[in-house]
């Protein structure tokens, strides 16, 4: 209640009141104003039952010893239940009285009233503006010692909320959450993290650097050994987990950064990066052949040995430095991959998820090269990722005969930096960029709305701002002087523009693509700059 009632961690907290709670509790505080002082009574209030029935609620935690990095068992308090409620941004802000009947629906439903058939608890819901993010939301904070000295259950009581906060989405009419509704959300950042991340001076926290390291290189991978390989090159720390009593079938994988001298690691395992970088749906994106497997094995047990000291056990085409020539070879790859899109249905979420992951793959791996920070070629990738982010019963194998950006991937994970960048990523670019309209126009297909103005929002302003950064494309305007000698890389994706600029009669795809600002009510087919017809 004192940080509720405060001024909070970054001074964001305004006009401190209770929207509902308890009616003894609303009686003595109703909309006033809270203070230091108020808050330490409506406390004393909501704890009154335990204190006076001695009730001790208490729950198991895992803690690890500093000195020696061994978990052993606790038990800690565990008497308050604290839930916020949370609106996106772009979705303004309730009425005092809105936000106090989803309150007292969700303790309702949660059963933590009389409506349950049982005594009381004690609770307050407490507004205090918009949080560092702009989202307008409430805090619910309930005694679990019940008015008769009873305890209220809180088993599973994670999915319960979130289930109640499903209905309660659609009965107030408010946007629903993509990860319940669509399966397309991000993974949370825990408080840990963030202030972690604050304190060490970062600018993202490790989960979302990892996730776009292992991003870039499972699309810049041929298979599971060079994956292993190529994270170990960016400097990632990777260790597998093998099957029960065995050393040869690998279940699972886990990653951290190096810490600084004298730390610890902090290991991430892949499905908490993301949904879709779990290793079995990585494994969809590579070829399944016994050789490829046990080259992976090989690999995956070098590096269980020590993850400090692995070495890899065959080296492969991460160590050279690419041919020039297969900038032309992987931008024809990527044209024809958004020739194979026509044919493929909205309704297929696995094949147009595979699309989202390899499109996002192929700008970490820019990002990776080039991006001492995360900037708009990391940013981009994060937004088309969470196209990929489906359940996992949605998931499929990637159709074998369908293109892939693993080509392009793997050529800007190991490009040349520094400069302007060249025609060849700004040609590449253009196409990876008729693939994010591609996916756009699928969400739109599938009555996903939303999601395709995120995606346009994108264009309109990362993917924009990666174009600007780049030398013009041959074909298009460009100063007439330029008659200087090109580069064999340039020469050789010269000799490939006719054919990326100038796509198929009836293809849907214009000779550029120029973002620009597009009304969301608009729904007509004209083109507008993205690619759509």
């Amino acid at each position: 209640m004192t940080y509720l009632a405060g001024e909070g961690r970054a001074n964001e907290h305004t006009e401190q009141h209770l929207v509902a709670g308890d009616s003894a509790i609303m009686a003595m505080h109703g909309y006033a104003v809270l203070d230091h002082v108020a808050a330490r009574e409506i406390a004393r209030s909501l704890d009154t039952p335990r204190v006076a029935y001695e009730v001790e609620v208490t729950r198991a935690v895992r803690i690890e010893d500093p000195d020696t990095g061994e978990l052993h068992t606790e038990r800690v308090a565990a008497d308050v239940w604290h839930c916020s409620l949370s609106l996106h941004a772009d979705e303004g802000s309730l009425s005092d009285e809105k936000w106090g009947e989803i309150a007292q629906q969700l303790v309702d439903r949660m059963g933590f009233t009389e409506a349950s058939g049982k005594a009381a608890c004690r609770w307050v819901a407490v507004r205090h503006g918009f949080s560092t993010n702009g989202n307008d939301h409430i805090h619910v904070a309930v005694s679990l010692v019940r008015e008769d000295g009873t305890k209220a259950a809180t088993h599973n009581d994670f999915r319960r909320a979130q289930d109640v906060c499903r209905q309660l989405e659609r009965e107030h009419g408010l946007t629903p959450l993509e990860s319940r509704e669509r399966g397309m959300g991000e993974r949370g950042v825990k408080p840990a993290e963030l202030s972690r991340a604050v304190r060490e001076g970062r600018v993202e926290v490790d989960a979302h650097r990892l996730e776009r390291s292992v991003r870039a290189a499972a699309i810049a991978s041929v298979d599971e050994g060079e994956f292993v390989r190529r994270l170990r090159r960016a400097g990632v720390l990777i260790r597998p987990r093998f099957a029960a009593g065995r050393d040869d079938v690998v279940a699972g994988y886990s990653v951290a950064l190096r810490p600084a001298e004298g730390g610890r690691p902090v290991w991430f395992g892949g499905g908490r990066l993301a949904r879709d970088l779990t290793l079995p749906r990585l494994r969809e994106g590579w070829p399944d052949s016994p050789q490829t497997a046990q080259a992976g094995v090989d690999e995956w047990r070098a590096t269980s040995r020590n993850p400090w000291q692995y070495r890899p056990v065959a080296p492969g085409r991460e160590e050279h430095t690419p041919d020039p020539e297969l900038w032309e070879k992987y931008s024809r790859e990527l044209g024809e991959l958004r020739k194979q899109l026509r044919d493929v249905p909205v309704a297929d979420r696995a094949t147009w998820a595979h699309v989202a992951r390899e499109t996002a793959g192929a700008f970490a791996a820019w990002s990776q090269r080039v991006e001492a920070t995360p900037g708009p070629l990391a940013d981009t990738a994060r937004e088309l990722a969470r196209s990929a982010h489906i359940r996992a019963y949605e998931s499929k194998p990637k159709p074998v005969r369908m293109g892939s950006a693993s080509g392009v991937a793997m050529l800007f994970m190991q490009a040349a930096v520094g400069g302007r960048g060249s025609v060849a990523q700004a040609i590449v670019l253009r196409q990876l960029g008729r693939l994010s309209v591609a996916l756009m126009d699928a969400h739109a297909a599938a009555g996903d709305a939303r999601r395709a103005e995120q995606l346009a929002g994108m264009m309109r302003e990362k993917f924009a701002a990666v174009e600007r950064q780049l030398p013009p494309v041959p074909g298009r305007q460009e100063p007439p002087e330029r008659t200087r000698t090109l580069t064999r890389e340039e020469a050789s994706v010269r000799r490939a523009t006719e054919g990326l600029a100038a796509p198929g009669a009836g293809s849907p795809v214009p000779n550029t693509i120029t973002p620009r600002k597009r009304s969301t009510s608009d729904t007509s087919r004209e083109p507008d700059g993205h690619g759509r017809e």
